[in-house]
């Protein structure tokens, strides 16, 4: 019989240091302890989600107090070589960390923020939709890779969590392409799963504490789900997240796939999900802490006839779109496509909002996930 993948779920509503850290210190045990994992004298990268500048409190990011609380728990067990990067959807490392807090927690704990500047070039005959990535150069120097995601919504693949955290291994720039080359949800989820199963993250830990809804990953609204997940499934990890929030695992494209090219499973019975009291089914963690008011797209997917020609004449899409009200057209949106000439431009001058040109949009919905100013919504 095939063991089940573990997903450890920790009940936490504060990011209080004592509380995240007694936490996490809890989880690493109940997934067999820390040593099990990650060897004293491994090179480690730890990975959050930075995705841009953005007050703490918006759950843009993976929240501070949980960053911190780990690397402790790393320093206190012995672990020396520790590194933590990002390649940030706008900004660098350090300019998205400075002022957060976690910039000051690193400096303690002695761990270098590093900004992916070196791109390297490596080939994957293996990969079933990608052959080849551009990583940063210190993904690749790392032993060991530990990804420390926000629970959130996302505009193409529904939520990001623990598998498309991943894609902060992409070095700077090379993002961009991705999008371009990959420009489904289905392709660019497809290449996730290459990317996670290239890169192999030892462990994935979900900061969920304080999730975002609605018009994610970097524009909705945040929203109390008082949980922290764990695994070294981060498709089974994911799946947690699509249930507590009253989300179908399957019709998120990086769990479908993520299971069909041997990531990791989403379905119910081949997760364990155990807590600090024991183990419970997925019924009684979604009955005591699922969220069925969390806005996120629970619409099934349509492939008849008349959806294939509505995608074929680009009609009855989603598509991105600006609220003039909101826009102060600092021009983010335009620098964030990634289709060559741009899909959205200033067209009409810079006094009145950038304009899109839907023939060109591949709805990767980069300016969306970019906006400080959530000006942009996915209708």
């Amino acid at each position: 019989m095939k063991e089940k993948s573990k997903v450890v779920l920790l009940p936490c509503s504060s990011y209080r240091e004592d509380s995240v850290y007694g936490n996490l210190k809890k989880g690493l045990e109940l997934l067999g302890g820390l040593d099990t994992l990650i060897k004293k004298d491994e090179k480690i990268l730890l990975k959050p989600n930075l995705l841009k500048r953005a007050e703490v409190e918006k759950a843009v990011i993976t929240h501070p107090a949980v960053v911190a609380a780990f690397g402790k728990i790393l320093r206190e067990e012995g672990y020396e070589q520790i590194v933590l990067g990002d390649s940030c959807g706008n900004g660098t490392t350090g300019k998205v960390l400075k002022g957060t807090g976690m910039d000051t927690a690193l400096e303690e704990l002695g761990i270098p923020a590093v900004d992916f500047q070196e791109g390297v070039k490596v080939k994957y005959p293996g990969g079933i939709q990608a052959k080849e990535f551009i990583l940063a150069k210190e993904v690749l120097d790392a032993d060991c890779v530990v990804s420390l995601c926000k629970m959130k919504t996302h505009a193409l693949e529904r939520v990001t969590g623990a598998v498309k955290n991943s894609y902060g291994f992409v070095q700077g720039l090379n993002k961009a392409k991705g999008h371009t080359r990959y420009p489904s949800a289905d392709s660019f989820a497809r290449m996730l799963v290459d990317l996670n199963k290239f890169v192999k993250p030892r462990l994935y830990i979900m900061d969920g504490i304080v999730a975002m809804e609605g018009n994610g990953p970097g524009s909705g609204d945040p929203v109390r789900m008082n949980v922290m997940l764990m695994s070294a499934d981060p498709v089974a990890l994911d799946s947690v997240f699509c249930r507590l929030i009253h989300l179908k695992p399957q019709l998120v494209p990086t769990n479908n796939h993520g299971e069909k090219m041997g990531l990791g499973t989403w379905r119910k019975d081949g997760i364990e999900i155990v807590t600090p009291k024991g183990v419970i089914s997925m019924e009684e963690a979604v009955k005591r802490f699922g969220n069925p008011e969390f806005r996120v797209d629970r619409r099934a997917v349509r492939n008849g006839i008349w959806e294939r020609m509505a995608k074929a004449l680009n009609i009855f899409q989603k598509k991105p779109y600006i609220d003039g009200n909101l826009c102060v057209r600092c021009g983010i949106c335009v620098k964030s496509c990634p289709v060559p000439g741009k899909a959205v431009r200033f067209s009409k001058g810079k006094d009145k909002p950038p304009v899109y040109d839907y023939k060109k949009c591949i709805r990767c919905f980069c300016c969306q996930e970019m906006c400080p100013k959530k000006a942009i919504r996915v209708k």
